[in-house]
């Protein structure tokens, strides 16, 4: 009585481990393609968060952990009951190879995803750095090219300055020497309508020059006199 009930529950072990197993594998195989076929493509993972990508994939490993939960349940109370043979005790064993098999192949997707994740958020804040400096970058060329322009402004203010200086005193010596024409104008009227006075300068000037002439005779000759006392 006891190996026929222990028989029935084999076959109704063998049945829930078969068919965790079918759901394993499906779910597992969804998981493998989840955020690689179906997801975004590659230039839109590196600007947009995989927030809805993530959520599923959460939802999926709660799904798949508590499905390999329950078969590593059914394996333990398999292995409970007493092999009948050779057949069983393999069919046991192969079992137990099936759930180490999805274990590792859980695991290894769980890493895949995760080094996939890291990698793109590692991207997402290259290309923000990137950005940055580009910004960081325009931003800086337009100070300099303000500046620059300030600075030929600037330069222009300066030079229509000097330009200005420069014409108020071209204007500035143009009225200075028609002013000295008008004069030396007036002087030549002058000496012209009182030749008198004109001459009267002349021979005043020319009786300077003679006083001025004698007396250099005068003292140079004083000069000759004293040097030849002194010398005698």
């Amino acid at each position: 009585m006891a190996k026929s009930n222990d028989a029935t529950d084999w076959e109704e072990l063998r049945k829930q481990a078969r068919h965790l197993e079918n759901d394993v594998d499906a779910k597992l195989v969804a998981y493998s393609k989840l955020g690689l076929n179906s997801g975004p493509s590659r230039s839109e993972v590196e600007t947009v968060p995989l927030l809805d990508e993530d959520h599923v994939f959460e939802n999926m490993t709660s799904e798949i952990e508590s499905l390999l939960a329950k078969l590593m349940d059914v394996n333990e109370r398999m292995s409970s009951i007493q092999p009948n043979g050779a057949a069983m005790l393999h069919t046991m064993q192969r079992h137990k190879e099936i759930l180490k098999d999805y274990k590792l192949e859980f695991n290894k997707i769980q890493n895949n995803f995760a080094s996939r994740k890291d990698r793109e958020d590692l991207l997402g804040s290259v290309r923000k750095e990137i950005d940055s400096y580009k910004n960081a970058s325009g931003l800086n060329r337009r100070d300099m090219y303000l500046k620059e322009n300030q600075h030929i402004h600037n330069s222009d203010r300066l030079i229509n300055d000097q330009i200005s200086i420069a014409m108020e005193t071209r204007d500035h010596l143009v009225t200075q020497r028609q002013t000295f024409k008008k004069i030396q104008t007036r002087f030549n009227d002058l000496s012209n309508r009182f030749p008198l006075v004109n001459s009267l300068v002349q021979r005043i000037n020319l009786r300077k020059r003679r006083d001025s002439l004698i007396l250099g005779l005068l003292i140079g000759f004083c000069t000759f006199l004293m040097l030849l006392y002194a010398f005698h």
